[in-house]
């Protein structure tokens, strides 16, 4: 597994749009990255938190524009095996999760965006394109699902260093 990062100026973008606004106060972002796969670009992210400083607890939000075509089942998949890798998941909670993550994504192409929101009770909330897609009212849930990419034990930490604004 391969993953190229791009640098970028994370101290002078904000989060643009109401919908990471109206969830995290003053939201900047606090870093941006390419994640890819082999040869394969597969999403920029952007993390936005309060005035752009991430304190490793909610409120902020994650931004994936996507750059190619992936199924919303892979997607949620996905997700579930790296919540897995970093441990203490449940095969009920698993199972449970990976249902809601297939509802939730859809398949993507080029361009499409999935915005996740950490509320600051905890809560995870869904957009799709700018469209609301889901909220989840499990603190769990929310923790490990955004610590596939900011938990220091995540399987890309390259990217994770570009989202914290740290390279």
């Amino acid at each position: 597994m391969s993953n190229k990062v791009i640098a970028q100026d994370a101290n002078s973008q904000k989060a643009g749009g109401d919908t990471i606004e109206a969830y995290v106060p003053q939201a900047k972002l606090v870093g941006k990255g390419m994640f890819s796969y082999y040869f394969w670009d597969v999403y920029t992210g952007e993390l936005f938190a309060p005035e752009g400083t991430y304190n490793n607890a909610p409120p902020f939000a994650l931004r994936l524009t996507y750059q190619r075509e992936l199924e919303g089942k892979k997607i949620a998949e996905r997700s579930i095996d790296e919540m897995k890798k970093q441990g203490d998941v449940s095969s009920d909670n698993a199972q449970k999760w990976l249902a809601l993550m297939e509802d939730i994504f859809p398949d993507v192409r080029e361009g499409d965006v999935i915005t996740g929101i950490a509320t600051k009770e905890g809560t995870s909330v869904f957009y799709v394109n700018g469209k609301k897609a889901d909220e989840v009212d499990d603190k769990t849930f929310t923790q490990r699902f955004f610590d596939i990419w900011l938990s220091d034990k995540t399987s890309e930490p390259k990217f994770r260093t570009k989202l914290l604004g740290k390279g």
